[in-house]
């Protein structure tokens, strides 16, 4: 029997500069491990209809330069279709705006981080519910990961377990349920990606009175992020 392939949800396009290097889609499907023919790509930010939920081992959510706070028609129906899709059991993953549309879905809290910007290489600190979590399980309690966004989930939804944290960010993990996983963070972004966004988003850094320069130079590799990735590949296949 051929293994079911998975859904990702496109809800946006990388920075334009960056798109020489292909969609979040492909960076996901590259990093997870995943087979040209093993993923169904909608593009939902596009227009493209939300499918029924069977055939599909999982669901991957992209991130978007959109917010989550702008209630778009798409994002609204991509929430419901999340929201019917976690209950009924289907194992969901979430990244960065992906992540907080989830939350959103499952009733928790989304808006701007009083923090502000987060963007880099970032410590990842994991709670101590992390370690016996199937996608965290084994991991040290803090390790590197990258990061791009303005706007955070500000509460988890009711009944989630918030996995990790770091000094900018209350929620960068949450699981809800047994088979539904958000991370702000991006574990699909290689080093390439994050110094190719911390040039993209330069000026605003600078208008923020950070250094662009500085910010891309700490930039490390963060294969403990994509290694969460690649197992929720294979607990969903499970």
């Amino acid at each position: 029997m051929p293994m079911q392939p998975f859904l990702i949800l496109e809800t946006g396009q990388p920075t334009p500069s960056m798109r020489r290097y292909g969609s979040f889609a492909h960076w996901i499907r590259v990093a997870a491990g995943l087979a040209r023919d093993a993923a169904v790509v909608v593009d939902v930010e596009a227009g493209q209809a939300l499918p029924t939920r069977a055939g599909f081992a999982g669901v991957i959510v992209t991130g978007s330069a959109a917010m989550v706070t702008e209630h778009r028609d798409w994002s609204e129906r991509s929430a419901t279709w999340l929201h019917e899709a976690a209950h009924a059991g289907l194992p969901l993953l979430g990244i960065c705006y992906g992540h907080q549309l989830l939350a959103h879905a499952l009733g928790g809290q989304v808006g701007n981080n009083p923090n502000g910007r987060e963007m880099g290489t970032v410590g990842i600190d994991l709670h101590p519910q992390a370690h016996t979590d199937p996608l965290f399980a084994g991991l040290p309690a803090c390790f590197p990961a990258q990061a791009t966004h303005l706007q955070s989930v500000l509460q988890a939804p009711a009944g989630a377990t918030v996995l990790a944290r770091n000094a900018h960010d209350a929620c960068h993990a949450f699981r809800w349920g047994e088979q539904v996983w958000g991370l702000q963070f991006h574990p699909e972004f290689s080093t390439t990606h994050m110094r190719g966004y911390i040039r993209a988003r330069q000026d605003a850094l600078t208008h923020e009175g950070r250094d662009a320069k500085q910010l891309a130079h700490a930039v490390s590799a963060a294969p403990l992020a994509r290694k969460i990735l690649r197992r929720f590949v294979r607990h969903a296949r499970r």
